[in-house]
């Protein structure tokens, strides 16, 4: 079974891909960009739009189209017109997936109009691979799959995009970015552009001290601290934290806290069964950065054993669910979370 890693990159190798052939004038009669993540799908499909017609050839040779209003044949017609004084005339079918009857559109793509490029954005799933029309696209055209990351994947994504404006970041900072932002890649790349625009002429890295100061992460005290103060077995600090989060709610919601506990101490209970202990073998086993395993999940793995391990992440479960109300009438959140963290450190 390949890694997150290898899948990632072979995702990656096929985008370049596209995008390359764009960029050197190669255009394809038909480009399906097809599921769950949007920000490939909008990416790529502006990109062959921007390319395949200059700026001021758009107004008549540029056809946009919604899916909740135009049927096959309202498309197949659009793509048998002729470009007016450009090369290409270019059709953009937006939410394709909407298309009740774009099955229908095979019939058109046996014999594409060659003047023609045709790009469906197809949001929040896939075509039926099995069925004729996918088999044309992927013959005469290109047929892309945009899969949601998965959230080890983020911190590559970060270092990818930053790199691209010439960026680097500080791997906490990464770290607290993917945490804190998540998997939505398209607040992610607008909270990364803000990022990269504040930075100096003269120091092009973004820090930690960055992240907490634009994205909103506290100075005081945040996640990140709370999960080295567990891993050191701090118990001032860490309660210092608990107290500060509990008279902070909207700052620190109980939620983002939960998920960050619940994320580390599920993947350190996958890290004893790593094969290979090291460094390097327990990070490429969870699919995390090495320096990420070296500095949390191995130290973690000295002082928390797999038993104890597996009994804290059941007691997150349920401190999530007595904080949501269930089996729970009088006990505060805060008095919850206390209740846990003397759980996990004692």
């Amino acid at each position: 079974m390949p890694s997150t890693r290898t899948a990632n990159n072979a995702k990656n190798q096929n985008y370049e891909k596209i995008i390359h052939d764009v960029q050197a004038g190669h255009f394809k009669p038909v480009y399906c960009f097809m599921g769950a993540e949007s920000y490939y799908i909008d990416r790529l499909a502006n990109y062959v739009v921007e390319q395949a017609v200059a700026s001021e050839q758009r107004d008549f040779n540029l056809i946009m189209l919604y899916g909740a209003d135009a049927g096959a044949d309202k498309i197949i017609s659009a793509a048998k017109s002729f470009p007016m004084g450009a090369d290409r005339l270019v059709v953009c079918v937006k939410e394709a997936q909407n298309v009740k009857d774009l099955d229908l559109l095979a019939y058109y793509l046996q014999k594409p109009q060659p003047t023609t490029v045709l790009v469906l954005c197809y949001k929040n799933g896939v075509l039926d691979r099995r069925k004729k029309l996918a088999a044309l696209i992927e013959k005469t055209g290109e047929l892309y799959e945009s899969k949601k990351l998965y959230e080890s994947q983020l911190p590559g994504f970060i270092r990818d995009y930053l790199s691209r404006k010439r960026v680097a970041i500080d791997p906490k900072a990464a770290t607290m970015m993917a945490d804190y932002v998540g998997t939505d890649l398209n607040r992610m790349a607008g909270e990364l552009d803000k990022l990269a625009i504040a930075l100096p002429e003269n120091d092009r890295t973004v820090r930690p001290e960055l992240v907490e100061a634009l994205i909103g992460v506290s100075k005081d005290f945040n996640n990140f601290e709370l999960l080295e103060a567990i891993i050191a077995k701090d118990v001032v600090k860490a309660n210092r934290i608990i107290n500060y989060f509990d008279s902070n709610p909207k700052a620190n919601p109980v939620p983002v806290t939960l998920s960050t506990l619940f994320k580390f101490f599920s993947q350190l209970m996958l890290a004893y069964y790593a094969p290979d202990r090291s460094d390097c073998g327990v990070a490429l086993w969870l699919g995390v950065p090495d320096w990420q395993a070296r500095r949390n999940v191995i130290p973690a793995m000295r002082v928390y054993n797999g038993r104890k391990v597996m009994q804290i992440v059941h007691e997150i479960r349920r401190a999530d669910a007595r904080t949501k109300g269930v089996g729970n009438t009088d006990t505060s959140a805060g008095d919850i979370m206390r209740e846990l963290l003397f759980f996990i450190l004692h």
